[in-house]
């Protein structure tokens, strides 16, 4: 492909990414891998190149765009380079004409930047969210060691406060070796390393998992319990939850039972677990401003309705886990948000309606931020979380 076309295309994209953002549509990563699935044309560096203008001009924008043109003539009159793919040619992007409309660079929608500072974070602290996000692993200490995978691995770094983390350069092929295939290892950001640790889960304890998804902090409790133990991981996303068990079994996990849920119905499908807990892990569904190293889209996403209805959907879940744990057990509260609307304000709201619970601020987790810590891609280098563990009386 032309450099060109390949503008052409990262313009394509970006209005279905538009789109797919203004009406609640796929994410980026899954609009991407379907439209190279359907272009063999194009080659590997075509698409690193796309991929890459798609997401720089994400990452310029902090509106979302009117359209893909818009947003890539933002990227061009910073780069002349792109500039000059606008020629017009066969494949490529119409000539620039004089006031067309550009896109306005800017770190985030102005009601969300003004609800981060509101929440203790400067500008340089939101800037940190666009940065590139860094590969990190977990090593699956069920199936070996540290210094097992450096030896497959021997660019991998260790990363300080993690024990089981490793920092790999960003184009390692992780998900096709040996090692990940057979288990030893899996991706996982070393934040949400630092905050399912956070828990405190040990052998022999009952743990549920109430927000489980895919599995990913299920496997990382599984591990610190050496797979002795029961967690029920629970989920109302079938497809999500159905990745669960093929991971378990690669993983070497044989304490982890699935549990799909009605929205809504929650409490009673998990009424033979009310007080047996001796941890409750709510990895609670949320804006996801701690992601946007990842997810860079998600800032046109969301829209003060959808925070109002996340905030509601994470009280009630943290209404529901109060009634799960034991005596004396515990609930860590987890959001890979810095909104403190989803984080240190939850928790304040469930103190203030739960008499006789207390709130442990986790310790060796990022910065202390009132009842709990907080993960930010500035200070620790991590996805941002917002982490408090709640003990029941």
């Amino acid at each position: 492909m032309t450099p060109a076309a390949r503008t052409q295309a990262a313009i394509e994209l970006l209005d279905a990414i538009v789109v797919s953002a203004r009406d609640g549509g796929p994410a980026a990563d899954t609009l991407i891998a379907r439209w190279f699935a359907t272009r063999r044309f194009a080659g590997s560096k075509d698409r690193r190149a796309i991929r890459s203008l798609v997401y720089d001009a994400i990452r310029l924008l902090g509106e979302r765009p009117a359209s893909g043109r818009a947003a890539l003539l933002a990227l061009a009159s910073e780069r002349p380079d792109i500039a000059e793919t606008f020629d017009g040619s066969n494949y490529g992007p119409a000539a620039i004409a004089a006031g067309e409309p550009v896109a306005i660079r800017g770190l985030a929608p102005a009601w969300l930047r003004d609800a981060l500072q509101r929440s203790g974070l400067d500008a340089v602290q939101i800037a940190a969210l666009l940065d590139r996000a860094p590969l990190d692993i977990r090593v699956n200490t069920l199936m070996g060691s540290g210094a097992d995978v450096q030896a497959l691995f021997p660019d991998a770094q260790p990363i300080a406060g993690v024990p089981a983390g490793l920092r790999l350069p960003s184009d390692t092929p992780v998900e096709r070796s040996p090692a990940f295939e057979g288990g030893l290892i899996e991706v996982q950001d070393a934040g949400s390393q630092k905050v399912s640790a956070a828990a405190g889960a040990a052998p022999g304890m009952t743990v549920i998992d109430l927000c489980a998804g895919a599995g990913g902090k299920t496997l990382a409790l599984a591990a610190a319990m050496g797979n002795d133990g029961r967690i029920v991981a629970t989920d109302t996303d079938r497809a999500r939850l159905q990745r669960l068990q093929p991971r378990a079994d690669r993983a070497g996990v044989s304490i982890v039972e699935a549990r799909l849920l009605d929205p809504g119905e929650e409490a009673s499908a998990l009424a033979d677990l009310r007080g047996a807990a001796d941890v409750v892990l709510v990895d609670a569904p949320c804006s996801g401003t701690g992601t946007w190293r990842r997810n860079p889209e998600a800032r046109w996403r969301l829209t003060h309705a959808r925070l109002e209805r996340l905030v509601a959907t994470q009280a009630r879940l943290l209404d529901l886990a109060a009634t799960l744990a034991k005596p004396g057990g515990s609930i860590t509260w987890i959001v890979c948000s810095l909104l403190d609307a989803e984080g240190a304000d939850q928790i304040d709201a469930f103190l203030a309606r739960m008499p006789g619970w207390r709130a442990e601020v986790p310790a060796d987790v990022g910065t202390p931020h009132r009842a709990g810590a907080r993960l930010t891609p500035a200070h620790d280098g991590t996805d941002g979380f917002f982490v408090a563990r709640l003990r029941a009386p």
